[in-house]
C-alpha cells in the first residue's frame, strides 16, 4: 500500500497538528489493521473515509483519517485524539 500525502495536507499535519509524515508512517506500522468507517454524514466521502488509532514508535497516540483507493492510502488528516475516539475506538474495534 502507498501512503499519498497531499502538499495542502503536509501543510496541516505540521502547522495545525503538530504531527510528521514519519509520525504517521509509524502509526501505519504499528496499527493493528482495525479500520473504523465514518459513517457521519459531514464526514461522507467516495471512497468512504476510515480510521484508526494507533502509537507511534514514540508511545504518541495519534488518530489517523484516511481513504483507499486502489492500493493506495490516501492521508486526510492525523492528530491526537479526543477522549471520545478512544472510547468509540476500543468500543468498536
Amino acid at each position: 500500500m502507498t501512503l499519498i500525502i497531499d502538499p495542502p495536507i503536509r501543510v496541516k499535519l505540521r502547522e495545525k497538528h503538530q504531527v510528521s509524515e514519519v509520525e504517521v508512517r509509524e502509526c501505519i506500522r504499528n496499527t493493528s489493521g482495525k479500520y473504523l468507517m465514518d459513517d457521519r454524514e459531514e464526514h461522507k466521502t467516495n471512497p468512504p473515509t476510515y480510521w484508526f488509532l494507533s502509537e507511534t514508535d514514540n508511545g504518541r497516540m495519534l488518530k489517523i483519517v484516511f481513504m483507499l483507493k486502489g492500493s493506495d492510502m490516501i492521508l486526510k488528516s492525523a492528530f491526537e485524539p479526543r477522549p471520545s475516539d478512544i472510547k468509540t475506538f476500543n468500543k468498536a474495534a
